[in-house]
């Protein structure tokens, strides 16, 4: 290859150069966004939820290293994880116990996310119910499924309903319910906080769509 042995020891002995190390940190953050998102991020997308965490970096740096590394889209349309419950926020208990009916309004309420596919892609809709009606009192739609969609519809029912204090809230245990900023919330305006058992979907889910 036309290369010296002591070119060859040069260059593998030289110190990685700013852009190298640039690129190391930046495709860890590409690696751990695309494991959050379920390998459902593509070259756009993942730039702005680089963007969003404060990595200042263009799409085409982001395909570069996608590409580089394997790092594809997975598509399918078949089933869609809607709930992160590997996480390290505190799981209340389940309140509700399967217990989906309610004498007044203002007594239980049951929130959930679900998602839609359309010709843009995955949306994920979540809603706030209020298991006395089954009526709809809060709901959103976005392309993330992140806790501020969540926040957005909890925000809804609170504004059209103003419960009393000892409203029962009972969701699954994902990531979006269970954190600091949506707790915080539930705090404020005197919540029972429930949520559902590890894994077991009819505890939440079941009331929702019964």
């Amino acid at each position: 290859m036309d290369v010296s042995a002591r070119g060859l020891r040069a260059f593998r002995s030289r110190p990685a150069s700013r852009r190298q190390r640039s690129d190391l940190v930046t495709l860890a953050h590409i690696k751990e966004q695309s494991r959050l998102g379920l390998g459902s991020y593509g070259r756009p997308r993942m730039t702005e939820e680089l963007k969003e965490i404060g990595l200042n970096v263009g799409h085409r740096r982001v395909g570069r290293l996608m590409r580089q590394n394997g790092i594809s889209v997975v598509r399918t349309r078949k089933h869609k994880a809607t709930t992160d419950s590997n996480h390290k926020f505190n799981i209340s208990p389940n309140l509700l116990d399967r217990n989906f009916s309610a004498d007044q309004p203002n007594q239980k309420w049951a929130g959930d996310i679900t998602y839609i596919w359309t010709r843009e892609g995955w949306l994920y809709l979540a809603v706030i119910l209020d298991l006395h009606s089954r009526r709809v009192i809060g709901w959103a739609v976005s392309n993330r499924m992140k806790r501020d969609l969540a926040i957005r519809v909890l925000t809804m029912a609170i504004a059209f309903r103003t419960p009393p204090k000892g409203c029962i809230h009972h969701t699954d245990r994902g990531s979006q319910y269970c954190s600091h900023d949506y707790q915080k919330i539930l705090r404020q305006h005197g919540f029972k906080v429930s949520m559902s058992g590890k894994g077991n979907c009819y505890d939440c889910e079941y009331g929702i769509a019964a």
